[in-house]
This record gives C-alpha cells, structure tokens and sequence, in this order.
C-alpha cells in the first residue's frame, strides 16, 4: 500500500498538469469546438512545397508538420494559449523571436541538435484568435533564423491554411 500511494499521486499530477508536447496538445484539443486543425501527411509535402520557393526550402526536410488555430477573445483563453505555449518550449526549446503586447504574443521557438534545427514552433496570439505552428524535421539554422527576421513564418501560416483548407484530400488528424 506504501507503494501504490506515491504511484497514486503522481498519476493525479500528472492528470491535471499542463501538456508537454505539441502532440499531446493536438490530440487533446483537435475536436474542441472552434479550431481548426491539421497535421499534414507526408504524401501532401509535395503539394505543399509548390507554393512558392520559400515553402520548399522550408518544408524540404520536415517530417511532421502541424497547424491549430484557436479562439482567443477573451483574457481567458488568451492566458489558457500562452501558457500552453509557455509550457510547450520550457526549458527545451530557444526562443529565437518573441514580440509581447499586453496578452498578444509572436513567438518563434526552436530545438536544435548540435548544428541542426529539429523542431520548430511559431505561436501567435492576437487576442481573436491564436495559432500554433509546429514543424519537426532537419532544418537550416541560418535559413531559420532568415525566415523568423523577415516574418516569413508568418507568410506561410498565411498561405498555409486555404491551400490545406481547399485540397481535395481530407487531411489527417
């Protein structure tokens, strides 16, 4: 029984915590009412790509690719969104742009292995709605950090979500 206590403990912790990956987030809240989600499949990179130059070089070696889009209008759920997005990069992840405005939020994360981009994450939240961006692949630091000083991620969650949103292939979860 001295055993089972802690174990018992730490699983209601552990329940009522914030999520620790974007994946966990997105499997939690793709159903909730009002967002928009979607994860692309690998066989969809290829249209993807063909956008524009710019969405090559960055979609050229990802390997998962994901988009949420949330409602944001209240203080509420503009506080729930930055904290998620707070918790996501923790100590993990290096912020590479941040841009704060009361509760609104631009934030650009990354997490690097050695000299190699793996995952980045692009949150914004302008209190109508908020989005989380999240890429995990092989990247170029230096095209990277390119892109987050020209906006450029910007750009492409832009043009991202009507051409997702009019493929006639539903996409994955």
């Amino acid at each position: 029984m001295k055993k089972l206590l802690p174990f018992v403990f730490l699983l209601i912790l552990a329940s009522c915590s914030s999520y620790n990956s974007i994946a966990d987030f997105y499997e939690a809240h793709k159903n909730d009412n009002q967002v928009t989600a979607f994860r692309v499949p690998q066989f969809m990179f290829s249209l993807v790509r063909s956008i524009s130059p710019e969405m090559n070089s960055i979609i050229g070696d990802t390997k998962d690719l994901r988009y949420m889009q949330f409602p944001s209008a209240t203080d509420t759920q503009s506080q729930f969104l930055n904290n998620q997005m707070n918790s996501f990069t923790g100590n993990s992840f290096i912020e590479i742009y941040r841009k704060n405005d009361d509760l609104k939020r631009n934030v650009i994360s990354v997490r690097e292995k050695r000299d190699v981009i793996k995952e980045i994450l692009v949150y914004k939240n302008d209190n109508k709605n908020g989005s989380f961006l999240y890429f995990k692949g092989n990247f170029d630091p230096v095209q990277v950090r390119k892109m987050a000083a020209n906006n450029e991620f910007e750009s492409f969650s832009q043009s991202l979500l009507p051409q997702m949103l009019n493929t006639n292939v539903p996409p994955t979860e």
